[in-house]
């Protein structure tokens, strides 16, 4: 089955779908994107998705291309197009196609390219058996709470990660982590307390993160946000790691060290199971 992208009002083969050379998504960097969930070929938590998709371009003084409920209905067009039953749905909104030039270009129409893609999420053998985790500096900009297409310090610290046989990148600042490469970070502490950092211009505000933190207040678990370091991970009871296109994943070594038995702990198990069980029950 040919995969079909949207491009700027065009539903296409993928292999046939383009933007110009002078797109400043290509150019600069300047573009902002989002990931959605698909399972059982519907849309996880999609509103969030496309409320932070909205929050973003509007940090970086770039117009939304179509209104929110535009770009469900093409989301969902292309979830039907390509037969997708589990996976995600990428967007990405550039500044538009314009001569190079830094500053902002005058009535160019902004960008909007979609695709899905198909990815194992909820019986995905990396949450059965937990995910290895490597530290590396965080190079980034200081507006990471912005969810921009420049990603390449991601880019060299996953494929650092990569090398090193591990599935993620956990970046430290100031002796503390932030996030992951792609992802939120947790650890649970010996009395059971869930910590993560919280939301500030230091991390991007996840979605998942923030769906699982409501799941798990509702259940009466103890939640701390605040800053941890790496030496704190290594001696909690469990840790884990939650992004839209892997739901939770247990980590279970930090830089070749075991977390608690190095096997995934009750707590992240469990918050697993909670969280399918909610994208299941309002995917739409």
């Amino acid at each position: 089955m040919t995969r079909i992208a949207y491009v700027n009002g065009d539903f296409l083969p993928l292999d046939e779908a383009r933007i110009s050379v002078l797109d400043r998504g290509f150019l600069f960097a300047d573009g902002i994107y989002e990931v959605s969930a698909v399972l059982e070929s519907k849309l996880v938590d999609n509103e969030s998705h496309l409320l932070r998709l909205e929050r973003s371009v509007g940090e970086i003084a770039l117009a939304m291309p179509e209104t929110r409920e535009r770009i469900e209905e093409i989301q969902k067009e292309l979830i039907a197009r390509n037969g997708l039953v589990e996976g995600v749905v990428y967007i990405q909104v550039t500044r538009g196609a314009a001569d190079r030039d830094f500053a902002f270009p005058k009535g160019v129409k902004p960008s909007l390219v979609m695709f899905t893609q198909e990815k194992n999420i909820v019986a995905s053998p990396l949450a059965q058996r937990g995910i290895a985790v490597k530290t590396l500096p965080d190079i980034r900009w200081a507006r990471r709470d912005i969810k921009s297409v420049a990603l390449l310090a991601q880019v060299l610290a996953k494929q650092a990660a990569a090398e090193a046989g591990c599935q993620e990148a956990w970046m430290i600042e100031d002796g503390k982590i932030t996030e992951g490469g792609s992802s939120t970070v947790f650890i649970v502490t010996k009395d059971d307390v869930i910590v993560t950092r919280p939301n500030s211009n230091a991390i991007l505000p996840g979605c998942t993160r923030k769906a699982l933190l409501a799941l798990a207040e509702e259940r009466q678990i103890r939640i701390e946000e605040r800053a941890f370091s790496v030496d704190e991970a290594l001696t909690a009871k469990e840790a884990f790691i939650t992004s839209a296109s892997a739901f939770l994943q247990p980590v279970v070594t930090i830089d070749g060290a075991q977390v608690a038995d190095g096997k995934p702990g009750p707590l992240a198990t469990r918050l697993r199971e909670i969280y399918i069980d909610f994208a299941r029950a309002t995917a739409r």
